[in-house]
């Protein structure tokens, strides 16, 4: 995944996505779901404005920022990426979960990665981030890099890379391609866009809390969800015994849940998709058919590739609209 910087029209070759801000908000789940509605093509102005308005409108975008400014700034990022995910096969999914939490809460500026203060409660802090991981990888890069080049690689960059590499070490390929795209800042969500980031799930895990009602209470009656494969659901209930356990986790992508690939979307046709919003996917015709086209792995790769792209164009920070920080968990 090539990422990259709005530049209000100055002439810079340019890579990244942004400085980070210093603001934090912990109210993710709102605008998550707001999101999932719009995937699972249900009308929703506020996810509109949610995620369409923050994408950058004030230039164009050019990849290669760091190119003269610190050239080693790529090596860096991957070399150190790569030896954690050599040795933690979990970080591909906690890093992809990362730069997305980051990116739908007010763009993509690393305030996922600030701490919170006396005053002030961060968004790591925040219940559905509290199982987010890799901040020590993300610590140890940003060390590397003020060594490197001191005050140039911003936060929300390092992000963005450790989630392009971390995959890439899987498949063995950058499956986000790099590409101009001068037009894309006036470029909309569509279904396809949200669908390909929900294949996201095909690595990692969920949490029980956050399906066990579709086990055991679906409708408030002690029922489950009919929707759910009856195999799968049978499953779920002997890793997750009950509505109160939030402790215990379960891939989200059963038997494929460490390997990046499009499985996600064919466990999702035989009615095994984890989450509600899963399951919500299958309930419109015109989402049902893209899912049959992101079964194949070239055409979910490449989708994935450039929903990442945009994502990452979410209400980009120019000038001195943001700080490059010192240390990524607190502002300078």
């Amino acid at each position: 995944m090539d990422t990259f910087k709005c530049l209000n029209g100055v002439d810079v070759s340019s890579f990244l996505l942004v400085e980070e801000s210093a603001d934090s908000d912990a109210d993710f789940l709102t605008c998550m779901e707001m999101y999932r509605a719009t995937a699972a093509g249900r009308e929703d102005d506020d996810a509109e404005s949610c995620i369409v308005l923050g994408v950058c409108n004030g230039g164009e975008l050019r990849k290669k920022f760091y190119k003269e400014s610190c050239p080693e700034a790529e090596d860096v990022v991957k070399n150190i990426t790569w030896k954690h995910v050599s040795s933690n096969s979990i970080l591909p999914a906690k890093f992809l979960r990362m730069h997305f939490h980051d990116c739908f809460v007010r763009g993509c500026d690393a305030s996922i990665l600030l701490d919170s203060t006396g005053n002030n409660t961060a968004e790591k802090d925040a219940v559905p981030n509290q199982s987010l991981a890799g901040f020590d990888v993300i610590d140890e890069i940003k060390t590397q890099l003020e060594k490197t080049c001191p005050g140039t690689v911003s936060c929300a960059d390092i992000v963005a890379l450790a989630a392009r590499d971390s995959v890439s070490f899987q498949v063995y390929i950058y499956i986000y391609a790099a590409f101009h795209f001068k037009e894309l800042v006036l470029a909309t969500f569509k279904s396809t866009h949200f669908l390909a980031l929900e294949g996201g799930h095909t690595i990692g895990v969920g949490h029980c809390n956050f399906f066990s009602n579709r086990l055991y209470n679906f409708t408030g009656k002690g029922d489950a969800d009919p929707s759910l494969n009856s195999t799968y659901a049978a499953f779920l209930k002997t890793k997750c015994t009950s509505l109160a356990d939030n402790t215990i986790t379960v891939a989200m992508d059963p038997g494929s849940s460490l390997s990046f690939d499009s499985n996600y979307f064919k466990i999702l046709k035989q009615n095994q998709g984890m989450f509600p919003s899963d399951a919500a996917l299958l309930t419109d015709k015109g989402t049902s058919n893209i899912i049959d086209e992101l079964v194949e792995s070239e055409k979910f790769f490449t989708e994935f590739g450039q929903s990442m792209k945009r994502m990452g164009a979410i209400e980009v920070l120019t000038g001195t609209s943001g700080e490059i920080r010192n240390k990524c968990n607190v502002v300078n």
